[in-house]
């Protein structure tokens, strides 16, 4: 075979071989990464745990939908002693104080997707996740609340989150018993009380379209 026919051949099964390889390219770079959540979108988790009960379970819930998570800190943060705590935040509610932020969070506007977890104070939605969802925009975007608390339940905090989110699609919340501070129990999201609230989760999370 002559030098020119090879060269000719060997064009020809380049261009041949070129479609394909771009299309499997292309096929590659639409695969959808592992914990990306059903619709792709993508995600924040976001809360505020004292005794590290809510913590666990943002964990949990980064563990099955992916994103980001990020926990809330606040500038001056709160006194250690559980009676100052509560004293401080009465006052917070009462004068509707919004304690300044130091977690702040780049893009925050890309997220389509914002988890927000947080324990019941006073039955009332944590003076620092009103200056959250007051010093950002939500608009379009789907919140959902997710919750710790010491027995009595929710309080008027998810309610509240509507009212601060009135722009946003809120989803139905999650809630769990956590730690009673007030009589000494702190974090018990440990063991088999770990397993029987991830499941809830689980449940909870399919309930809820994830």
């Amino acid at each position: 075979m002559k030098r020119t026919e090879i060269g000719i051949l060997a064009t020809s099964l380049l261009l041949f071989l070129l479609p394909m390889f771009l299309c499997s390219c292309s096929q590659a770079q639409e695969t959808k990464p592992e914990n990306s959540i059903p619709t792709g979108k993508k995600t924040l988790i976001v809360y505020l745990s004292r005794t590290k009960n809510t913590k666990t379970v943002a964990q949990i819930i980064h563990g099955n939908v992916g994103g980001i998570l990020v926990e809330l800190e606040l500038r001056n943060p709160y006194p250690e002693n559980y009676q100052q705590i509560v004293a401080q935040v009465a006052k917070e509610n009462e004068r509707s104080i919004l304690p300044v932020l130091k977690t702040k969070i780049d893009g925050i506007g890309n997220y389509e997707t914002i988890f927000i977890g947080f324990p019941t104070w006073g039955m009332q939605l944590p003076p620092p996740i009103k200056s959250f969802l007051t010093q950002n925009n939500f608009k379009g975007k789907t919140i959902i609340p997710f919750n710790t608390n010491a027995g009595y339940g929710i309080g008027s905090s998810f309610d509240k989150v509507k009212e601060l989110s009135p722009n946003s699609k809120i989803l139905e919340g999650f809630t769990i018993k956590g730690g009673v501070e007030r009589d000494g129990i702190l974090f018990v999201m440990e063991g088999k009380k770990k397993i029987e609230v991830s499941q809830k989760i689980k449940e909870w999370l399919i309930k809820i379209g994830f």
